[in-house]
């Protein structure tokens, strides 16, 4: 892994601008179970809670230009998929953000870097903190660079909304609802990782995993549909 500085400064150059402020670029970057912090509000959970509502409305912004002439049903499934978990965790990484997050070794060596739902807080707090630097218009557009090649990406029911899909495609295929099971938890508190089985009658298993129960069921989704598609 590259250096914490060396990172810092690739994210800023990937990102298309450079905080003038580099505490709060820190504090965006900073886990919760970072302790010994010097202020009580020194990581980058409330950045997060603000990123995420400036994302959502820059996205929304960008479909309203970009789909005129749309519906709000499917606006709002398209707006849902690109501010998921999934989506800015994928643009965490194309930041190289994971260099660059201030964690605790044991979080490190659990793969704290690589993980999904801190990739995508930490990309949230990101953009809270550059709205609170540089102001909305420069977040808005920023997001839109970053977000692009998904802005521009056809609609995938699969990928939007997998529950759904799946329950589309078992009504059709004449077979029962589906049904999820937990089988598993691990993790801290902080950072749990849930096993979830989704189960469609006699013949259809599969199973996922995620920080959060509706994440694991929905990547449990996900791999179903994926069975489904490639049986003959």
């Amino acid at each position: 892994m590259i250096g914490r500085t060396p990172a810092l400064e690739g994210l800023q150059d990937l990102l298309g601008y450079r905080f003038v402020d580099a505490a709060l670029l820190d504090r965006a970057l900073t886990h919760a179970s970072v302790k010994g912090s010097a202020t009580p509000r020194a990581d980058n959970e409330r950045l997060e809670f603000l990123g995420d509502r400036v994302l959502g409305l820059a996205i929304a912004h960008a479909l309203l230009r970009r789909e005129g002439d749309a519906q709000a049903g499917p606006l709002s499934k398209r707006l849902h998929s690109l501010v998921s978990r999934e989506a800015c965790a994928d643009v965490a990484r194309n930041l190289g953000l994971g260099s660059a997050l201030r964690l605790p070794g044991g979080e490190t060596r659990r793969g704290g870097r690589g993980n999904e739902t801190i990739l995508a807080d930490a990309c949230e707090a990101l953009l809270g903190a550059l709205y609170l630097e540089a102001g909305f218009d420069v977040a808005a557009a920023r997001i839109e660079a970053l977000w692009g090649e998904k802005l521009e990406a056809p609609v995938d029911l699969a990928q939007t909304n997998p529950k759904s899909a799946l329950q589309e495609w078992a009504a059709a295929a004449h077979q029962p609802a589906p049904t999820y099971r937990e089988l598993h938890r691990s993790g801290p508190d902080h950072h749990p990782v849930f096993l979830v089985e989704v189960r469609i009658g006699e013949g259809w298993a599969a199973e996922g995993q995620g920080g959060s129960i509706q994440a694991a069921q929905k990547a449990a989704a996900l791999a179903l549909l994926r069975q489904v598609a490639a049986r003959p």
